[in-house]
């Protein structure tokens, strides 16, 4: 099974085109700040953690207890 010398010198030229692209990254991957979450599901969650430990607060205050 021998190769064609221009199959050979295709395949030689496309390894040397991946050796020189080696560790860059390109710059079209990244779009900028992407927040895993949206910022209306962060405002409910911190609403809901603000919310609920402002009201804990309150009932202890009133002699609830700890329960």
């Amino acid at each position: 099974m021998t190769t064609s010398k221009r199959l050979a010198e295709r395949k030689v030229a496309k390894f040397q085109k991946n050796i020189s692209k080696r560790g860059s990254i390109e710059s079209t991957t990244k779009k900028g700040y992407d927040y895993p979450v949206g910022p209306i599901l962060l405002g409910f969650f911190i609403f809901v953690v603000v919310g609920s430990s402002l009201f804990q607060i309150i009932r202890m205050a009133t002699g609830g207890g700890i329960f």
